[in-house]
């Protein structure tokens, strides 16, 4: 299944699907249907339906889907059934809080280093080392590195995403908050953290 054909919404809820399909036994429960999906994760039947039928075509009349072979449609979708090594500029408390956090893996992500301009921060022996700015882009080529994550502040944040752009990195997840211009055929995906608690705070 081509990545192209599956829309950014239902890329946005396949980690979920995948999520919870994990947490079941396939031996249990060999066959799920669309519409036992749409229950445990309160989405719409029909939604599910065809977010699924984008990733993994029709399920079996009457059986629905079978849960290994989805659960391995849907890794192969999101690029799980490979490990995509990337890096992070921005080691402080929010670049190292990612760093130490585990899940990005299960999703096909690893972030294998982290670059800082700040000495201090520099620790060559980590499980994750924290380099200084001046090996990035060798280090970027040499690793065949494809995915960036800033973590700066606003005031760097368009020259490290330049730096990445340059390095050859295609794809971009941005902490910083505020706007990026990258060139057609980079990636980029923004999360503005107190914008969302905002939204989360104008619903109370």
């Amino acid at each position: 299944m081509e990545k192209t054909s599956v829309s950014k919404a239902t890329f946005g809820r396949l980690p979920e699907y995948l999520r919870m399909l994990r947490e079941i036994s396939p031996e249990t429960v060999p066959y799920i249907s669309a519409t036992t999906i749409a229950k445990k994760l309160n989405l719409g039947e029909v939604q599910v339906r065809k977010d699924l039928a984008s990733v993994s075509g029709a399920g079996k009349p009457k059986l629905g889907y079978e849960t290994v072979e989805l659960i391995e449609k849907i890794e192969q979708c999101l690029g799980c059934d490979k490990l995509t090594p990337a890096v992070l500029i921005g080691a402080g408390k929010l670049g190292r809080a990612l760093l130490h956090f585990s899940e990005f893996e299960k999703y096909g992500v690893k972030i294998i280093a982290a670059f800082d301009q700040n000495e201090e921060t520099i620790n060559f022996g980590g499980k994750t080392e924290i380099l200084p700015m001046a090996r990035f882009d060798q280090f970027c080529k040499d690793k065949q590195i494809r995915l960036g994550i800033i973590t700066v502040g606003e005031g760097s944040a368009q020259e490290v995403c330049n730096q990445m752009v340059k390095a050859g990195i295609t794809a971009i997840w941005n902490f910083a908050p505020c706007r990026l211009n990258v060139p057609s055929g980079v990636v980029l995906q923004n999360e503005n953290l107190a914008l969302s608690l905002a939204h989360l705070n104008s619903q109370l």
